[in-house]
C-alpha cells in the first residue's frame, strides 16, 4: 500500500474534495481542506460535522506545505501559485481517485475518452445493476469514489476518469480499462500540445496485469496509432464500425455483435439510444459486461432499456412540431459532431460559449447538410460567425438561454429540430453546462 504519511491537505472542497477528506478522516489521518474559492454551505457543514478543519477564499501556504501528502481536485490547475509552491517542495500529489483506491476491496472498471465516456460508464453500471452485482458509479459522476469507499465499499465500481484525474494516478490499476476515443480537448491545460493529452488519457492502462482487459475504439485513428508505439501486457478487446476481423465487438447498418465468450447478436433498433456514437458505446458497454460473464439476455435487455443522463441529447419537448434537444453535455467539437451527424430533420443549431481552442472546419460539411439557422449563446462568437458566415445563412447572437430560445422559436418550423450543442464551456453565462441545459430546458416549457 502507499505511503501516505500522516498530514493530509485536500486541495479544493467540491465533491470530489470533500469525499478525500471523510475517507482520510475516517481512516485517521490528520486533515485539512483549503479551498482558494468559497466552499458551499453543505460542504462547510459536512466538514464541521466530521470534524475537519476547513480554510476558504485563500490558502494557509505554510500550512499546506507542512503536509505529507496533497490530494488535489481535479479542476486545480498545475500553473496556479498554490501549485507551484506545492511542486518546488517536492510534496506527495495524488488525485482522489489514487487515495481511495487502497482502502477499497472493491475492482473497477474504468473509462475515459474525450466524448461518449459518461454515456459508456452509465451503461456499464446499468448492466452490472441489472445483473445483480454489488456496484457503484463515481469518478467524475455522481458521488466522489472516495466519498463511497468510506461510506459503504462495495465489490464493483464502475469509475469514469477524466484526463484531469488521470493525470494524479500513479499506482493505480483499473479491472478493466476503457478508452471511447480522442479528439483534442482541455489543449488549455496541456500546454496546447494534444500529445500531452493523449498521453493523459492513456494512463488509463497504466500498470494492468496479463488478467485484466482494455477494451478501446479501433476506428479512432488517434488510438490506433498511439497502441502502435506500447507494448500492452494485458488482454485487449478492441471494437469497430468499420471491420470485424479480430474485433472483440463491430457493428454495422442492421445488427451489433459481441464475439466474448459466447456470441450476442441484437438489432441496432433494440438499442435504446440512436446515433452511430451511442453504438460505440452500446458496443464497449456489451463488451464489458460479457467480460464479467453477465448472461447475453442481461446485456441485450439493458442496452435496449437504458435512460441516457441529464443534458447528453435528451429530449425537452415539441412545440408546434418543433423538437427541442438539450446536448449542452457537448463541451467539444467531437460531442457535437456527433450530435449533428445524428440529426435527420433541418437543425437550428445553438452553440458557443468559452472555446478551447476550437477549429470548427471539422464541422463545416456537416452544418452545411444538417443546419438551417446558427444562434450564437457566449459572450464572444466571433470565431463562431468567421467559420460559418457563407454557409448558414441565418445567424443570431443570444445572450441568454431565454433569448436563445426564442429566437430559435421564432426560426424553427413544423418538422425542425433546435439543438443545444454548444461544442464550448459554459463560464462566461453560466455556472456549469448543466445550468446551461436547465436555463435551456426552462425557456423551452416557458414557451
Amino acid at each position: 500500500m502507499q505511503n501516505f504519511g500522516q498530514k493530509i491537505v485536500v486541495l479544493g472542497a467540491g465533491e470530489s474534495g470533500v469525499g478525500a477528506a471523510l475517507l482520510a478522516k475516517k481512516i485517521g489521518f490528520d486533515v485539512l481542506v483549503s479551498d482558494a474559492g468559497p466552499i458551499s454551505e453543505a460542504g462547510k457543514l459536512e466538514l464541521s460535522t466530521n470534524e475537519i478543519v476547513w480554510e476558504e477564499k485563500g490558502h494557509s501556504m505554510d500550512e499546506i506545505l507542512r503536509a505529507d501528502t496533497i490530494i488535489k481536485s481535479p479542476g486545480i490547475p498545475e500553473k496556479t501559485r498554490v501549485m507551484e509552491e506545492i511542486r518546488k517542495a517536492g510534496i506527495k500529489v495524488v488525485s482522489e481517485i489514487e487515495f481511495a483506491k487502497p482502502f477499497s476491496k472493491g475492482k473497477t472498471i474504468c473509462i475515459t475518452g474525450s466524448n461518449g465516456k459518461t454515456t459508456t460508464a452509465l451503461l456499464i453500471h446499468h448492466i452490472l445493476a441489472k445483473a445483480g452485482f454489488d456496484v457503484a458509479l463515481a469518478g467524475n459522476i455522481g458521488q466522489s469514489y472516495a466519498r463511497q469507499v468510506a461510506k459503504l465499499d462495495r465489490e464493483w465500481y464502475v469509475l469514469e476518469l477524466s484526463s484531469f484525474q488521470l493525470d494524479d494516478m500513479y499506482d493505480f490499476k483499473a479491472n478493466v480499462a476503457v478508452l471511447t476515443n480522442i479528439t483534442a480537448d482541455h489543449l488549455d491545460r496541456y500546454d496546447y500540445k494534444i500529445e500531452n493529452y493523449i498521453q493523459s488519457k492513456f494512463r488509463i492502462i497504466n500498470n494492468l496485469s496479463p488478467d485484466d482487459w482494455f477494451i478501446y475504439n479501433a476506428d479512432d485513428e488517434v488510438i490506433m496509432k498511439e497502441l502502435a508505439t506500447k507494448k500492452i501486457n494485458t488482454n485487449t478487446a478492441p471494437f469497430s464500425l468499420k471491420k470485424k476481423e479480430k474485433m472483440a465487438a463491430f457493428a454495422d447498418e442492421k445488427q451489433l455483435t459481441i464475439n466474448i465468450k459466447q456470441q450476442l447478436i441484437m438489432s441496432i433498433h433494440e438499442l435504446a439510444l440512436k446515433g452511430k456514437h451511442n453504438t460505440q458505446n452500446a458496443l464497449a458497454a456489451g463488451i464489458a459486461g460479457r467480460l464479467l460473464e453477465i448472461r447475453k439476455e442481461v446485456v441485450r435487455e439493458s442496452l435496449g432499456d437504458f435512460v441516457n443522463a441529464e443534458h447528453r441529447m435528451e429530449f425537452v419537448a415539441k412545440v408546434n412540431g418543433i423538437e427541442f434537444i438539450n446536448d449542452s453535455k457537448a463541451t467539444n467539437i467531437n460531442a457535437t459532431w456527433f450530435a449533428l451527424e445524428s440529426m435527420d430533420k433541418p437543425t437550428i443549431w445553438v452553440v458557443g460559449g468559452v472555446d478551447k481552442g476550437n477549429d470548427y472546419n471539422e464541422l463545416t460539411a456537416l452544418v452545411k447538410e444538417k443546419v438551417k439557422a446558427i444562434i450564437c449563446l457566449g459572450l464572444d462568437n466571433k470565431k463562431i460567425i468567421e467559420a460559418f458566415s457563407g454557409i448558414v445563412d441565418t445567424i443570431v447572437e443570444a445572450n441568454s438561454a431565454l433569448e436563445a430560445v426564442a429566437f430559435a422559436y421564432q426560426l424553427g418550423s413544423k418538422e425542425e429540430v433546435v439543438l443545444l450543442s454548444p461544442a464550448c464551456a459554459s463560464f462566461d453565462l453560466f455556472e456549469n453546462y448543466e445550468d446551461r441545459g436547465n436555463q435551456f430546458k426552462k425557456a423551452v416549457k416557458l414557451l
